[in-house]
């Protein structure tokens, strides 16, 4: 379990993180989200004792992180599979790492094995392929077989079938009673993989809850309406104060309308004489849900500072 207790971060005048609290429990996978500057990567960091917290603290099985001794038998962290050394190998970057740990040796082949690298554990490092180095940096949050997992945009470079692999991994992990903690800026991915949610927004709390919760939230909901003559009803719409975009191709004769009810729609379908094939509402999305809880909190908007 990982507690985050009234956790803050000061860097000069910056506060990136502020009286940050949420738990994350096992047997499930948490998603941790927030825009860009929302202060995910300085939780994490401080969660693993690599920054300090200016006040408050995070504990991991009931201590802060550095306590425990052998680390990586408590916690596998993956924050930047960037950070290896090129020169080394895979079998060799692993092999240190357990011999620092108290890791057996046999460790090292199952995990390469487990990740998909076993037939490259001996290239170097350097000329990995990013998605090669994601799955070295999974194979080393797995060395330790650690209750708590912690992973920072763990599938970018992965091409589709490693992102099913991911998925499934985690989710296998959560099976198993694990915790996984998730950070990731896709919204499919927390969709497809996460229970809970940890919302953030320059370093406070949105909030956490279950996926499903978080989402209908969100009060933006569509509606797709299907019409022979759909260029003429978007315009009546449109004029009606409602947003219209083409579901699929442009041309398509199915549009989705955001700002009018289903009701009214079809109300103004009937008075301008256009027939309707389908009007389908449909329920509001992580992202859309996403997008509207933290516009407030956006550190950035349209490339231009807040």
């Amino acid at each position: 379990m990982i507690e985050v207790n009234e956790l803050t971060k000061r860097y000069g005048s910056k506060t990136a993180v502020e009286q940050l609290s949420f738990t994350v429990r096992p047997g499930q996978v948490t998603g941790f989200l927030g825009p860009n500057g929302a202060g995910k990567s300085t939780t994490l960091r401080m969660i693993l004792g690599l920054d300090a917290p200016t006040t408050g603290v995070a504990t991991v099985s009931g201590i802060p992180f550095h306590h425990h001794s052998r680390g990586m038998r408590h916690v596998g962290a993956l924050l930047d599979a960037g950070q290896v050394h090129g020169g080394r190998s895979a079998a060799s970057h692993l092999s240190a790492l357990a011999r620092s740990n108290g890791i057996a040796r046999h460790r090292v082949d199952e995990v390469l094995s487990e990740v998909g690298l076993a037939e490259a554990a001996t290239r170097r490092i350097g000329g990995f392929s990013l998605g090669m180095k994601q799955r070295l940096g999974i194979a080393t949050t797995l060395l330790g077989d650690p209750p708590v997992l912690l992973f920072d945009e763990p599938i970018n470079g992965m091409d589709p079938e490693g992102v099913l692999w991911v998925r499934q991994l985690f989710r296998r992990l959560a099976t198993e009673g694990r915790t996984v903690f998730l950070s990731s800026h896709l919204m499919s991915e927390m969709e497809n993989t996460a229970d809970q949610l940890v919302v953030i927004g320059r370093g406070r709390l949105i909030a956490a809850e279950s996926v499903r919760d978080f989402a209908a939230r969100g009060t933006r909901r569509s509606v797709v309406v299907g019409a022979p003559r759909a260029a003429e009803l978007a315009a009546v719409l449109t004029a009606a104060g409602a947003s219209v975009e083409p579901e699929g191709v442009v041309g398509a004769e199915k549009l989705v309308v955001t700002g009018l009810p289903a009701d009214r729609i079809g109300a103004l379908a009937f008075e301008s004489g256009i027939p309707l094939d389908e009007l389908t509402t449909r329920a509001a999305s992580l992202e859309a849900a996403f997008m509207e809880l933290t516009a407030d909190s956006l550190e950035y908007m349209a490339g231009q500072p807040r």
